[in-house]
């Protein structure tokens, strides 16, 4: 029993050492966010449409595989029906 009280007791004493070490730890976060934005680098009018370009080519031709695989695996599977109910 004693040594639950003590192991109690050392709990404690750490959760009220981490809350009070909160505002250094934000402190040093908000330090390193700072540090990080500095480094963002906007890109150029040009870079956006470029990369812009290459994602709507990208999904019209992911768009258009897509439809003639579901087009082609809905005729297999309507016919695989119809060939098994015909019998």
């Amino acid at each position: 029993m004693a040594k639950a009280i003590a192991v109690a007791d050392n709990n404690d004493d750490g959760a009220f050492s981490r809350l009070k070490s909160r505002p250094q730890e934000l402190k040093e976060f908000l330090e390193n966010v700072r540090s990080e934005m500095r480094k963002v680098v906007t890109p150029t009018r040009a870079e956006v449409q470029s990369t812009t370009t290459v994602v709507l080519a990208a999904v019209f031709l992911f768009a258009a595989y897509f439809f003639v695989v579901d087009a082609i695996f809905g005729q297999s599977v309507t016919h695989l029906i119809q060939y098994l109910t015909k019998r």
